[in-house]
């Protein structure tokens, strides 16, 4: 059965509903269970479980480091082009803004290489917008091909394509995909997609049924947190994890946990996305994330520059395997160039040697390199 198909049959206010009315001895029962289910996870976004995020925590940090050793993973977002032709109501890269376009050329990529890796990195993810006349799989076939000689990981986070496509990128030497579908509330998604090749929900969905037939070693998931209720949003992806996982079971996935953040529409005015009823506070985001390593030992979870200084140092120990650092969002950003806006407003500016030295305080290790592409010869 086809993702689509399983998700057909779900019913968004009735698993919003079912979360809302766990109970405390569905958490309990959750936290002592050895093979957690859907109904678990439900548990532990739940309200209900919000009096046991310690033992929560506890039990991730156990697990995680059963699983992952005390280290952190650190990766860099290399920006490639801002433009865009979808609308995306809470994106700096809306067709709409009338901001800066750029996308990158041969020499402006390897000056952002150049100053990248004076910062250490060796995983890096490619990101552009969405807009297929310019960046087309020729470009983004390029691209690999022109950095992947000077990092050992090369990921990617750009339009969703076709499965030839990406079976093209996976022998270009693409280590992994990301890929967001922003909301499962199918009903409100086109509210906030109204126009572009987004706008087509199904499409999106099934992208990662189409990064695993593809053979691509790692999927990256994800919801934006503050569009929909981030309890029932989670849930579905948690449901699509666990079919991914069933499906595709050699491929390694990943869950990320970008928050909306504020953007420019152009040089001088911000757009603060308001949806202040679907937002996530830092505890809520502690919680979830501690939820799906209970339910999920083997995902790795990554939280990006989006979040603040204190919440990343604090969350160093309870069930993240990677970070990003020195987040530039804007095509040419580490490079000096200033008049590409970016995408979003990071949250935390230090660089990625200030991020070390807080994960090693905190007595982990920071890993810059824990796969190589030149693994792939072997295969």
């Amino acid at each position: 059965m086809s993702f689509q198909k399983i998700y057909d049959l779900q019913d968004w206010n009735k698993i919003k509903e079912s979360i809302l009315n766990k109970s405390s001895s569905d958490v309990e029962n959750a936290l002592s269970s050895n093979n957690r289910t859907i109904e678990d996870f439900k548990a532990l976004i739940s309200p209900a479980a919000v009096p046991y995020l310690e033992q929560m925590a506890q039990i991730s940090q156990q697990l995680t480091q059963k699983r992952f050793g005390k280290t952190i993973q650190l990766y860099v977002p290399l920006y490639l082009s801002n433009e865009c032709n979808n609308y995306c109501t809470y994106c700096g890269f809306n067709f709409n803004n009338k901001i800066e376009r750029k996308t990158l050329n041969t020499d402006e990529i390897l000056k952002e290489i150049s100053e990248i890796k004076k910062q250490g990195f060796d995983h890096i993810l490619l990101v552009t917008g969405e807009a297929r006349q310019v960046v087309n799989l020729e470009y983004l076939v390029q691209s690999v091909n022109l950095i992947k000689s000077s990092f050992a990981n090369t990921s990617i986070e750009v339009l969703p394509l076709l499965q030839t496509e990406y079976e093209e990128l996976n022998r270009a030497g693409v280590y992994a995909v990301f890929v967001y579908q922003e909301t499962y509330n199918k009903e409100k998604y086109k509210v906030y997609h109204p126009r572009g090749k987004k706008s087509d929900f199904y499409f999106r969905l099934e992208t990662p049924d189409r990064i695993g037939r593809a053979g691509i070693h790692k999927i990256g998931l994800g919801i934006l947190l503050g569009l929909e209720d981030w309890r029932t949003d989670s849930c579905l992806c948690a449901l699509h994890l666990e079919y991914l996982q069933k499906k595709y079971w050699q491929t390694k996935y990943s869950i990320s946990f970008p928050r909306i953040r504020p953007y420019k529409v152009n040089d001088q005015d911000k757009k603060i996305f308001g949806a202040s009823e679907s937002s996530i506070s830092d505890k809520e985001l502690v919680q979830l994330i501690c939820a799906y390593r209970l339910f999920n030992e083997d995902v790795e979870l990554s939280v990006s520059t989006r979040e603040s200084e204190t919440f990343r140092n604090n969350i160093i120990k309870l069930g993240v395997t990677s970070m990003s650092a020195g987040s530039k969002t804007n095509p040419g950003g580490y490079s000096g160039n200033q008049k590409s806006l970016e995408q979003f407003e990071i949250a935390d500016e230090r660089n990625a040697g200030q991020i070390a030295e807080i994960i090693a305080s905190n007595d982990y290790e920071p890993v810059w390199k824990d796969w190589d592409n030149s693994f792939l010869k072997y295969e």
